[in-house]
């Protein structure tokens, strides 16, 4: 490539001095821009803020374009909490899991909740005024009021929403109150009264998976069927046991592997499902009990509760969600003030910072 060098360029004719080909000024990250000896008028391309920019003699100015950059991110919504259990409407009452909260992920093409694939990165503004909302979701309450369907998990976002798990049902009924519940994944079924299996909830596209189904034996047992996970079903009840919660999905984004959003297990007569993998909560199995609480910060479901004689047991509650945001440590600082908002500050992993947060909401910007 030849190199052309010259002290000045002067005009040819009129007023303009043109070229044939694009210009292409001399590309630099911030970095590289910053350790330049330079004088006011010199001008580069900072491929890091993909700006044109000029020296004034004291600092570094824009000369048009948005400063942006991209950011990864793991959303997860809270959990459902697991269906309740009483003698009220009858003996051998059991309940389904909750659904975890839904999962929505892009970083390093790991999977999002449903079986979706890893989604695309965001491109947001880092000029310190333009603001981003945070809400962690909490996870929803098991059922204390005899035989209804656990809460629904709240929701989650940062830019886009992940919705709250479904609740865990108990046995279908024409009102609704005791069956299960749609939601980010989607709540387990409890048994079914009229001696029929009951189907569990959907969970929501890209989200999670769908809830287990309940299971009734008459006069053998009865069982709910797990809640959903964020990669799996929840299972359904089997005879006298509880469907097994469904799996959890593992993110490295923090720099090691964890796995959350699992779904609760169902009760049963018998032997309560397991919570799925990433904090499910277990199903009560056997006479009488509560159903075992999801993790806190995983989105996971809580288990379904049991009962044979007499009593009101309650539903596991569903664990808080959580929201994790990472990006390049040169591209861009977070806000340092982050009023509502609960995390555990910025960590590094590499050539990366990320963000953890647990609770609350509030704004954030960039700079």
């Amino acid at each position: 490539m030849s190199t052309l060098e010259t002290n000045a360029i002067g005009k040819y004719s009129g007023n303009n001095v043109s070229v044939d080909d694009a210009l292409n000024l001399k590309s630099y990250t911030t970095v590289q821009r910053d350790a330049l000896t330079s004088v006011a008028g010199d001008t580069i391309y900072n491929s890091d803020d993909n700006k044109v920019q000029v020296y004034t003699g004291s600092a570094w100015e824009d000369l048009g374009g948005l400063a942006a950059f991209s950011i990864d991110y793991l959303i997860i919504a809270g959990g459902a909490g697991g269906g309740g259990a009483s003698s009220t409407t009858g003996h051998h009452t059991k309940a389904g899991g909750g659904g975890a909260g839904g999962y929505l992920n892009s970083y390093n093409s790991e999977s999002s909740g449903g079986g979706d694939s890893a989604l695309k990165s965001f491109y947001i503004l880092k000029d310190g005024t333009t603001t981003y909302t945070v809400s962690v979701g909490s996870g929803g309450s098991g059922s204390s009021a005899g035989n209804l369907a656990g809460s629904n998990g709240t929701d989650s976002k940062f830019v886009i929403t992940s919705y709250g798990g479904g609740g865990g049902g108990n046995y279908n009924s024409t009102d609704g109150t005791h069956l299960s519940k749609v939601g980010g994944s989607g709540g387990g079924a409890g048994k079914a009264s009229d001696g029929k299996g009951i189907t569990g909830a959907s969970g929501l596209n890209n989200q999670g998976f769908a809830g287990g189904n309940g299971l009734v034996i008459v006069d053998a047992g009865q069982a709910g069927g797990g809640g959903g996970g964020a990669s799996a079903v929840g299972a359904n009840a089997s005879g006298n046991n509880g469907g097994n919660g469904g799996a959890g999905v593992a993110s490295t984004i923090t720099g090691s592997s964890v796995t959350r959003a699992g779904g609760g297990g169902g009760g049963a007569e018998t032997t309560g499902g397991t919570g799925g993998t990433g904090g499910g909560g277990a199903g009560a199995g056997g006479a009488s009990g509560n159903g075992t609480n999801g993790t806190v910060n995983t989105g996971s479901g809580g288990g379904g509760a049991t009962i044979d004689t007499s009593g009101t047991y309650s539903g596991g509650n569903g664990g808080s969600g959580t929201v994790i945001l990472r990006w390049a440590t040169a591209d861009a600082t977070i806000s340092p003030t982050r009023t509502g908002l609960v995390d555990g500050g910025v960590q590094t992993d590499g050539s990366d910072s990320y963000i953890v947060f647990t609770g609350g909401e509030g704004d954030i910007t960039f700079s």
